[in-house]
C-alpha cells in the first residue's frame, strides 16, 4: 500500500507540471471554447497480444514473436479529453501472461492490470486542433494496479505507450496502442534471487511487457471543440462602421455642447425645444456589446466606450434603456440560447447600473439564438439603446 500511494502521488506531481507547461503555449495557436464537464468522453475496447520478459529467465530466445513469450488478452477504457492536447483514460487490460524461465519452461497465468494514464495528443499540440485530422498521435504514460490470479501476487505497474487514433466518422476511430509495462520482479510469482538480497532497481529484475492493442474508440456525447473568435480582430475588421458610429457621437457631443449654449442665451420656454432635439440625436443609437460563445462574460471591455455615452444621456435625461440579448442560432438548443442570451443582457445591465443608470430605467429582453449578422459570431452579442 505504501508503494502504491507514493506511486500515485508522484503521478499526481508529474500531471501537475504537465498542465502548468501547457498553459504557457500562445493561446493564438490553441485557442478554443472550454467544453463542459461531461463533453469529450470515450471509450474504447480492443484485443492485445504481448510478450513477457521475467527478471528470473535464462538463456532464452528474447524474439518478442517467439511462443516462449506470446499471450493474449482484452482490454476496455474510457476517459475524457480536458483540452484537445491533454487527458485521461482508465484502462483494464485482462487475460494471460508469460512466466519465462527457460526454453522449455515458460507457463501462462491469469493477471489483471488497472491503469490510470496521462494522454498527450502531439498532433493537437504542435499543429493545432483540426477536427477534420485523420491521425492523431498520442504518447501517454501511467501508473497501475496488477493482479496475478494463478499465484495470487499484487504488484504496482508502470506504463508507457503510444496511442494512434485513426478516424473513422464524428464518433468512431480505429486504434493501434505499441506499449510497454513493468512490474516489481515478483509480479509472476517467480524472481531473480540478487532482486531479493540486494533490491537491485535495473531492468534486469524487473517483469516486463511489450504489447500492441488494436480496437475501437467511441466518443460519448460533444466530441469537437470550437474554436474562440478573435473579438479584437473581429472588431478591426468592422474598424470603419466603429470609427463612423464614434464620430457620430462625437458630432453628438458637439451638438450637445452647442444647444446647451443656446440655451444659456435663450428664454427658459426654449429648453423642451433643446431637449427633444437632444432626444432626437440619442433615440435610435444602439450599442452592441459582444461574448465569446457559450459565455456571457463581455468579451472585450472596449465596446463598454459607447455604452457609456448611452449610460450618460439615460441619466441626464432619466431615459428608460432597453437591452436585448442574443445567441447564435448554430451551436446550443433552442432553450438554451433563450437562458444565454438572457444572461448576456443581464450582464449588461449590471454594467449599466454601475455606470450609475437608475434600475428601474433598464429593460432586459432575450431574444434568442439568431443569425442576423455576418460573420455569424457577430450574432453572439447584448445590444443597448435608449427606448
Amino acid at each position: 500500500m505504501r508503494k502504491l500511494m507514493i506511486a500515485l502521488a508522484f503521478v499526481g506531481l508529474s500531471t501537475g507540471a504537465v498542465m502548468a507547461q501547457d498553459t504557457e503555449v500562445p493561446s493564438q495557436k490553441y485557442s478554443v471554447a472550454t467544453n463542459s464537464f461531461w463533453s469529450n468522453w470515450f471509450w474504447s475496447f480492443g484485443v492485445n497480444a504481448n510478450a513477457w520478459y521475467s527478471s528470473q529467465e535464462h538463456k532464452v530466445d528474447k524474439l518478442p514473436f517467439s511462443d516462449k513469450r506470446g499471450s493474449l488478452g482484452l482490454e476496455v477504457a474510457v476517459g475524457k479529453w480536458f483540452t484537445p492536447g491533454l487527458g485521461l483514460r482508465t484502462k483494464v487490460e485482462g487475460g494471460w501472461g508469460r512466466q519465462v524461465n527457460t526454453n522449455s519452461s515458460h507457463p501462462l497465468f491469469t493477471q489483471i492490470d488497472i491503469h490510470e494514464d496521462v494522454m498527450f495528443n502531439f498532433s493537437n499540440l504542435f499543429y493545432g486542433y483540426n477536427e477534420n485530422r485523420v491521425w492523431n498521435f498520442i504518447p501517454y504514460f501511467g501508473i497501475g494496479y496488477a493482479h496475478n490470479f494463478t499465484d495470487k501476487v499484487n504488484e504496482i505497474s508502470y506504463h508507457l505507450g503510444l496511442l494512434n487514433n485513426f478516424k473513422v466518422s464524428k464518433r468512431l476511430q480505429i486504434f493501434a496502442d505499441l506499449n510497454v509495462a513493468a512490474y516489481e520482479g515478483e509480479h509472476d510469482a517467480a524472481h531473480n534471487d540478487n532482486y531479493l538480497s540486494h533490491k537491485k532497481f535495473t531492468s534486469r529484475y524487473w517483469d516486463k511487457k511489450i504489447g500492441l492493442s488494436v480496437g475501437l474508440t467511441y466518443n460519448v456525447g460533444k466530441c469537437n471543440w470550437e474554436k474562440v473568435p478573435d473579438v479584437d480582430a473581429l472588431m478591426a475588421m468592422n474598424k470603419e462602421q466603429v470609427d463612423a458610429l464614434n464620430q457620430t457621437i462625437k458630432e453628438q457631443q458637439d451638438e450637445n455642447a452647442r444647444l446647451r449654449d443656446m440655451l444659456a442665451n435663450q428664454k427658459p420656454a426654449q429648453p423642451s425645444v433643446v431637449e427633444a432635439s437632444t432626444k432626437t440625436l440619442f433615440v435610435g443609437t444602439a450599442a452592441s456589446v459582444f461574448f465569446n460563445i457559450n459565455s456571457a462574460k463581455v468579451a472585450s471591455r472596449k465596446d463598454l466606450v459607447n455604452v457609456k455615452e448611452l449610460a450618460e444621456y439615460a441619466k441626464a435625461n432619466n431615459s428608460k434603456i432597453v437591452v436585448s440579448g442574443y445567441a447564435d442560432s448554430k451551436t446550443g438548443s433552442a432553450a438554451y440560447n433563450q437562458a444565454l442570451s438572457q444572461r448576456r443582457a443581464d450582464t449588461v445591465a449590471k454594467e449599466l447600473v454601475k455606470m450609475g443608470v437608475n434600475p428601474d430605467n433598464i429593460i432586459t429582453e432575450a431574444k434568442g439564438g439568431v443569425d442576423n449578422l455576418s460573420p455569424f459570431s457577430y450574432n453572439r452579442r447584448a445590444t443597448v439603446k435608449i427606448q
